[in-house]
């Protein structure tokens, strides 16, 4: 089976040397919050659209700001991507299979949490809610998939 949509085997590997790094950054930058993040990464960024908070709404203008979290994120996107769409090193159709799967169960988990959000969660805490529901379907993809694989594991060795 000829998968040409898919990333060499050996990103998984990268992917999970970025992913891991990130996920914990951002975990401290949550915890710490984002206004705590280190000062030499207020940068002038251009911005296709700022609203300031109970200000004006200014377009196509360079701001400054600081770019820690877009950082972050933009690593973690990188790194979930590399370990959830790199073949396995014995890409059949099976693995294919159980990461289509895998894949639809993330999204409709995904949806199912959105919904519960969008009844039981407002004002500025559902800002962050969707600002975390970027990464949620990546995040449920690469642990279904890989927790797929592990039990198939198991099955075929026979293990309790």
């Amino acid at each position: 089976m000829y998968q040409k949509i898919l990333l060499p085997s050996y990103f998984k590997k990268i992917g999970w040397w970025i992913l891991i790094p990130t996920t914990l950054v951002g975990i401290i930058l949550f915890i710490t919050g984002v206004e705590n993040a280190p000062s030499w990464m207020n940068l002038h960024v251009f911005a296709f659209f700022n609203e300031e908070l109970l200000g004006e709404t200014r377009l196509f203008t360079v701001i400054q700001t600081n770019i820690t979290a877009t950082v972050v994120s933009i690593f973690f996107i990188i790194g979930g991507y590399f370990v959830g769409f790199s073949k396995e090193k014995n890409e059949d159709e099976y693995i294919a299979q159980t990461r289509l799967y895998a894949l639809l169960w993330a999204v409709k988990v995904n949806y199912i949490l959105l919904i519960i959000s969008l009844l039981f969660i407002y004002g500025l805490s559902f800002l962050y809610v969707m600002l975390y529901n970027m990464f949620t379907v990546l995040v449920l993809f690469i642990f279904r998939f890989n927790f797929m694989l592990f039990i198939n594991a198991k099955s075929i060795t026979g293990e309790k």
